[in-house]
């Protein structure tokens, strides 16, 4: 079952038994938003302690130039006739008083460093800052959501992202970093698109620090691992032509026009100039295939493409009250459920959780975030994978009587016994966190899940399921609840689901994996096997 909480994202089906295999790519940077909130503080609080340094600073050097300038006036008076100077014996008195006590104190002063309170506050907050895998993870979250998402870079790069009231632009340098991320992890496709974008903003003449010949450098050989010879002998002239003494680029493009040459002349053509280059944008070249067969069908449900909802199955979706066959918890205040989806069975519950309530789940969650696991199918070994970079924590019923609470009101939802489910699960999602397309079931019977939804997400998020192609979307406070075993204890292939990149917000679920072991009597086996 899932639970969407105060900051509701998309349901996000309720995990299994701890020791179940988890499969299917889940990607985000090591800091969800949760955390990252924090960081926001402190870098707010280290603004305010670079003033007060800067502050220190200028009266330091105030106090400087106010002896600069009087004993500038001292000197000029001194040096014009010195033996007329020091015949007066107070101006002979207060030469000997400068150089022995004043000089000393003006030393002291120069030699005085305000920085130390700036340093000392770095060096305590410096352990929560993220680090270089943080901020390649970072980079990486956002090529994620350009790809699922469709979006240019150029898109990206002027804060022009859907549901966003306010822009966030990154800079000629900022794509140059995130082209040099990708080029350096062999990811010539998107070291393209982003080396093309920070080349678009520098001829349009914006301040930058990179040079273009760096831009060109990088840009024209990720050009050449596409298979562009033609665009690649291009951008190598046009780095030539901005430094001819290139310690590559002379020899790089011999080498581009010798293949070029050669490719032409097996096929029989002549070898032409290569065209005049046109910028490269989002479909110049197409995505290299990877390990996930069913992506194009989840990244298209991501954005809302090819979701089969036709009016013939609307029309069977009903919402109704739900007392839990009569549960005496239910039966003055029973639930709202909707169907989500006929076959398989989803439904969602509205209300399934107050304001306070995921606040305070929250709050219990925040101080045990890590880094959510996977078990290694092939070992049985519960480790970090890339696919998989959300933050969670677990949360016992004794711990707190919200999550006491909770837990009953699962069972008095769904009628099976949460006594061998799984803990309660808190998982936050920051900004581009997925967790690609997977089975909830595996050696360990996992009969339902149900995800809770806790937060709103402003765009991306959905859950979906490509075998049928349904979207659930988030909303705040309800509970989505599915089954991914038939009765008969054989898994339901059909149920393989995704959590689509959080594109623009911050995603909070609860998750609770209900075993199927103890639901022998609550959900008795039917006739076959997919009953």
């Amino acid at each position: 079952m899932e639970l969407f909480s105060a900051n509701s994202s998309i349901p996000t089906p309720l995990p299994q038994e701890p020791w179940v295999s988890r499969h299917g790519p889940f990607f985000s940077f090591h800091f969800p938003l949760g955390q990252m909130t924090d960081l926001i503080y402190t870098e707010k609080e280290l603004v305010q302690s670079l003033k007060e340094y800067i502050q220190a600073e200028e009266s330091k050097l105030a106090a400087v130039k106010s002896w600069a300038n009087k004993l500038d006036v001292l000197t000029l008076a001194s040096t014009s006739d010195p033996e007329v100077y020091l015949a007066h014996p107070v101006n002979a008195y207060k030469l000997m008083k400068r150089l022995n006590t004043e000089w000393s104190e003006l030393e002291s002063l120069v030699l005085q460093d305000p920085s130390d309170g700036f340093i000392s506050n770095m060096t305590v907050h410096r352990q929560y800052f993220p680090d270089e895998e943080d901020e390649k993870g970072a980079a990486k979250a956002l090529m994620r959501l350009q790809d699922t998402y469709k979006l240019d870079s150029e898109s990206f790069s002027k804060g022009k992202l859907p549901g966003v009231h306010h822009n966030a632009i990154l800079t000629v340098d900022d794509c140059y970093d995130m082209g040099k991320t990708a080029y350096n992890e062999a990811d010539y496709y998107h070291a393209v698109l982003w080396m093309q974008q920070s080349l678009r903003q520098m001829d349009a003449g914006e301040e930058h620090v990179v040079s273009k010949a760096d831009v060109l450098d990088y840009l024209s050989y990720s050009v050449y691992q596409m298979g562009d010879l033609p665009r690649a002998i291009e951008l190598t002239r046009r780095l030539v032509a901005i430094d001819s003494s290139h310690q590559r680029a002379g020899g790089n493009l011999r080498y581009f026009e010798k293949l070029l040459s050669k490719q032409l002349k097996e096929l029989n053509q002549e070898v032409q100039e290569p065209a005049t280059e046109e910028p490269i944008q989002l479909g110049t070249y197409k995505r290299p295939k990877d390990y996930l067969p069913e992506r194009e069908i989840y990244e298209g449900l991501c954005r809302g493409e090819g979701v089969k909802m036709t009016s013939a199955r609307r029309s069977r979706l009903y919402c109704r009250y739900h007392d839990g066959n009569r549960n005496p918890r239910l039966l003055l205040q029973p639930m709202k459920e909707e169907d989500e989806w006929d076959s398989p069975h989803i439904v969602r519950y509205l209300n399934a959780l107050s304001d306070s309530e995921i606040e305070k789940i929250k709050e219990l969650a925040k101080p045990r975030l890590a880094r959510a696991t996977v078990r290694d199918p092939k070992t049985g070994v519960l480790t970090t994978a890339n696919y998989r970079v959300s933050k969670s924590a677990w949360l016992e019923g004794e711990e707190d009587p919200v999550i006491e609470r909770v837990n009953q009101r699962i069972e008095d939802i769904t009628g099976l016994t949460t006594q061998t489910a799984e803990l309660l699960q808190i998982a936050n999602y920051g900004v581009g966190g997925q967790y690609e397309p997977h089975f909830d079931f595996s050696r360990v019977r996992v009969t339902s899940r149900r995800p809770t939804i806790m937060s709103d997400v402003e765009a991306g998020g959905a859950t979906v399921f490509p075998d049928f192609g349904a979207a659930i979307y988030p909303k705040k406070g309800t509970a989505v609840f599915w089954y991914n075993l038939f009765r008969s204890g054989e898994g339901d292939y059909r149920t393989r689901h995704a959590a689509c990149p959080v594109l623009v917000g911050c995603k909070w679920v609860s998750n609770k994996w209900i075993h199927e072991r103890g639901q022998e009597f609550r959900r008795p086996c039917g006739l076959t096997e997919v009953d």
